[in-house]
């Protein structure tokens, strides 16, 4: 999928018009995602995910018939613009989601079929440096092969990941979410825009429906969901981590 706060200047690769690109590997920092607050995530990715970051959904407008869609996504900031898990050039998580680590390429949908895509705007790639996209004959080199094979996997998911959510809105299982804490100088945390689960409507499905969430492997995303929240008090440490580390130690 192209996501269009990362993803700024898409691409569709062509054998000929970018038979000579080049990705320079050495030269890719994560700079690029820094201002990255969220990032969605696969229902495939909720197993792991949810070990790292807060798993929430948002909004994502509406489908061709004017349905409303959600999306989940991994919480990495409190704040717009914020990205409390990267720290020192390196993720301070063990678990990155699958549309970073194929950046800066992505699958676009044109019709029926879909098109592998880089980013542009990117500034890794080369025509004189860094390992070839294609082979001298213009079939996909080793890099492009495996990206492809990953991003190909990856939309099977999506349509999974677009299902639940329609599931979770039919059901009316989704609320606004409001979380609320404390700095430690005292300064208060609000922290909104996403949906979490409302447990008062899960508590009050029918036993059918419990039973169909758990056949189809929603319950299990559910359960995910729930357990990452506890990671919003990480990254509010992680806040206070980094805002002292700014500020300017006490005289002695």
């Amino acid at each position: 999928m192209i996501h269009p706060d990362l993803h700024l200047r898409p691409v569709a690769l062509d054998r000929e018009q970018h038979r000579l690109l080049r990705l320079r590997r050495d030269a890719v920092d994560l700079s690029r995602f820094a201002a990255l607050n969220s990032m969605f995530v696969l229902a495939g990715e909720f197993g792991e995910a949810c070990k790292d970051y807060p798993l929430v959904w948002v909004e994502a407008g509406t489908d061709p018939a004017g349905a409303r869609q959600v999306a989940p996504v991994a919480v990495f900031g409190l704040a717009r613009g914020e990205n409390l898990c990267i720290s020192g050039g390196a993720w301070r998580t063990r678990y990155v989601p699958l549309a970073l680590r194929c950046y800066p390429f992505a699958m676009a949908r044109a019709g029926e079929q879909f098109a592998l895509c880089y980013d542009s705007a990117a500034p890794w790639f080369s025509v004189t440096e860094g390992e070839a996209l294609f082979a001298t004959d213009g079939a996909p080199g080793p890099l492009l092969a495996e990206v492809r094979r990953q991003l190909e996997a990856a939309e099977a998911e999506v349509e999974r990941t677009r299902l639940s959510g329609l599931e979770l809105l039919r059901l009316d299982l989704l609320r606004p979410m409001r979380f609320e804490g404390t700095m430690p100088g005292g300064e208060p945390l609000v922290v909104d825009g996403f949906l979490t689960l409302d447990e008062e409507r899960f508590a009050k499905l029918t036993d059918a429906d419990v039973l169909a969430l758990h056949k189809t492997g929603l319950l299990a995303l559910l359960v995910a969901h729930g357990l990452s929240l506890s990671n919003m008090h990480r990254l509010t440490d992680w806040r206070a981590q980094a805002r002292a580390a700014t500020q300017p130690a006490a005289a002695g």
